[in-house]
């Protein structure tokens, strides 16, 4: 029995784990993170890939231990359990010297899931799958969540739920005023599908929604589909934001992943609609990284990644206090977890009525961050060129 087999035979002994996450695996794995879960009966193991998620079900506590002890025997590095009363967490270094850690769980701790079918209240319903779903491969044929999909499922629901709060806070209701959505750089609009279902069938709240993409086939596409699936106030358009035919004032505007400065002039252009919601996942930050330059604060822009995440992070930030300063409560929130995808800020952007003394602290603030670090902000450009930074 060598080590960590040793450390297995503690870990598993008593109060058997009912999680375990395995992690940092050996260069060139298929897999990059094994959870081992406690249920019913016996353990079910989650092989996770850069995209997907596989699941193999162990018949008892042997057999996790036994897949345990595989794993470190490949060249796996880490590995954390949760029990009942103790955490344990084991290293394994470079060199194959073995080293852990035990402490007495709170009431923090992880907690079990001993049901393979543990009921969770999703707004979009498990039990209730719609066409759009469907073709995203989100749901299978016959109404159950495709089990690599269990996170795009989630992250569906977590987007509805965020949005969902807004709308009630703006006083968007069953039988209310209507709702006018821009969906700006949809590409294919698997989201847009799926939030016109949100506000139409699960909300009731009558909408009125535009997606915009500038590839005409993809637009061709989504047209088609929307009226497949009978959404009859749901179209798309060939353009941006700045030219899109909607008319007037919108009540929201939505744009994901939209690339470097185009979230800018989304935001821009949510702004000058007047939107009174704006949700953004911004995408690819690569502005400030090209600009970013500072004596006083060298160590940021000294090493490549450092500089590459600081610099995506001061964009963000700079774009949520301009937001603030037009007249909007802002709040950048985390979309999902980082190891679905390392774009995981939302900018959540509500109008409010703000007094001028806050809003000439958040523009302050952008100024001396712009002036420490060499930056020329998008949206600070097309914010000044329409008079609404002076």
């Amino acid at each position: 029995m060598n080590i960590a087999e040793s450390y297995l035979e503690t870990i598993f002994s008593g109060d058997a784990p009912f999680k375990i996450v395995v992690s940092k695996p050996p260069k060139d794995c298929e897999y990059i993170k094994i959870n081992l879960l406690k249920k019913e009966r016996g353990y079910q193991a989650e092989k996770y890939t850069e995209k997907q998620v596989f699941h193999e079900n162990l018949p008892d506590a042997g057999a996790a231990k036994s897949c345990c002890g595989k794993l470190l025997g490949q060249g796996w590095k880490q590995l954390n359990s949760w029990g009942n009363v103790f955490e344990y967490s084991l290293m394994v270094s470079k060199k194959g010297a073995v080293s852990i850690t035990k402490r007495r769980v709170n009431g923090s701790a992880p907690k079990a899931e001993l049901s393979h079918n543990k009921v969770k209240n999703y707004i979009i319903s498990e039990d209730k799958p719609f066409p759009a779903l469907v073709d995203m491969g989100v749901f299978t044929r016959d109404g159950k969540v495709a089990k690599p999909m269990y996170g795009k499922f989630r992250q569906i629901n977590r987007f509805a739920e965020i949005i969902g709060d807004a709308l009630k806070e703006r006083g968007f209701e069953k039988g209310g005023k209507p709702l006018k959505v821009i969906d700006f750089g949809c590409g294919k609009s698997y989201l847009t599908f799926v939030l016109y279902h949100y506000f139409t069938e699960i909300l009731g709240i009558e909408t009125e929604m535009l997606g915009l993409d500038l590839k005409a086939d993809v637009i061709e596409n989504c047209n088609a589909a929307a009226e497949r699936y009978g959404y009859k106030n749901l179209r798309f358009e060939v353009g941006d934001i700045g030219n899109a035919s909607f008319q007037g004032k919108v009540d929201m505007v939505v744009t994901l992943h939209a690339c470097d400065t185009a979230t800018d002039y989304a935001l821009h252009n949510a702004v000058m609609r007047g939107a009174d919601m704006i949700f953004s996942v911004p995408c690819c930050q690569h502005e400030f990284n090209g600009q970013m330059k500072s004596e006083k604060f060298s160590v940021l822009t000294r090493y490549g990644i450092i500089k590459e995440r600081a610099a995506a992070l001061c964009t963000d930030a700079v774009r949520a206090n301009l937001l603030e300063y037009c007249g909007y409560k802002t709040q950048l929130l985390e979309f999902v977890d980082f190891e679905h995808t390392p774009k995981n800020i939302l900018i959540r952007a509500i109008k409010r009525n703000g007094t001028a003394k806050d809003r000439e602290k958040y523009l302050g603030e952008v100024k001396n961050l712009v002036e420490e670090f060499s930056f020329e902000p998008t949206l600070w450009k097309l914010l000044k060129g329409s008079g609404r930074i002076t």
